[in-house]
């Protein structure tokens, strides 16, 4: 069967809250019922006929022809067993608290990507922004599940306050990537700059580039790791150069040992 498809009439003059379209929230809704559906806005009112065209489909399948840096919120809290694709760049908040489902972008994403997402696989063709997978103010955690590939490069703090989890990414990062991560896994191919995991409690930090890491992270020498082979099998479809990578003789670093110091940075040795 087909898929929904809304497809965006002009780029928007302000940024629009899309959390209410998700494919469960837009299931036994007519076309007329989705397109008077009230979006958050900034400045003026709109309604989702405003913005979009809509082409009847299943809700199961959401795709949106056309996408904005003004795009907030997609994907909020999307369930397992729908997918969303957006054709072009999306706002902040992409699949923020998602429980599950699939959702690709073809383009870049804002910051705040995957926040206290718990289960799923989020996709970006593009870069993305700061705090990729970090938890918003006064949360404690942020992503606690799932699995995201970013092609491109993002920002600072990328995986900041991780709980669990995988994150690839395919390009450079900003400064503290993996800041005060409690646990779960991060896969860096290009590089990075400035601190890494800084306050890492538990997490692993896997890198394609070695570098110093700074006092607090102990050599423990070069290791091949069973569990780290197995892992690049599970990973090989979605990353084939993050595969490579942990098949091979990796050095391993523990740390940060100014926290509990269980974290580690792993590196081609």
């Amino acid at each position: 069967m087909k898929p929904l498809v809304l497809s965006l009439r002009s780029e928007p003059s302000q940024r629009l809250d899309l959390s209410k379209l998700t494919p469960d929230r837009l299931l036994k809704k007519s076309s007329k019922e989705i397109e008077a559906i009230d979006l958050a806005t900034t400045k003026a009112a709109a309604k989702v006929g405003d913005v979009f065209r809509l082409r009847a489909g299943d809700p199961h399948e959401l795709r949106f022809e056309g996408g904005s840096k003004r795009f907030d919120f997609l994907g909020a809290k999307l369930l397992a067993g729908y997918s969303m694709h957006i054709d072009g760049d999306v706002g902040m908040g992409l699949g923020r608290q998602a429980q599950g489902g699939e959702i690709t972008v073809s383009g870049d994403a804002g910051a705040y990507v995957a926040s206290g997402m718990t289960g799923g696989r989020i996709e970006i063709g593009g870069d993305a922004g700061d705090f990729l997978c970090a938890p918003f103010a006064g949360e404690l955690a942020g992503m606690a599940g799932g699995r995201l590939i970013v092609r491109g490069s993002v920002g600072q703090r990328a995986g900041d306050r991780l709980r669990r989890g995988i994150i690839v990414i395919e390009g450079d990062a900003g400064a503290d990537l993996g800041s005060r991560a409690i646990a779960g896994t991060i896969v860096l191919l290009g590089e990075a700059a400035g601190r890494l995991g800084y306050l890492n409690k538990r997490a692993s930090l896997v890198l394609a580039q070695r570098r110093d890491f700074g006092p607090t992270y102990v050599d423990c020498g070069a290791h091949h790791l069973a569990f780290a082979k197995l892992f690049a099998r599970a990973l090989n479809e979605d990353s084939r150069r993050a595969a490579r990578l942990l098949a091979q003789r990796l050095q391993r670093y523990a740390g940060d040992t100014a926290v509990y110091g269980k974290g580690e940075i792993l590196t081609p040795a």
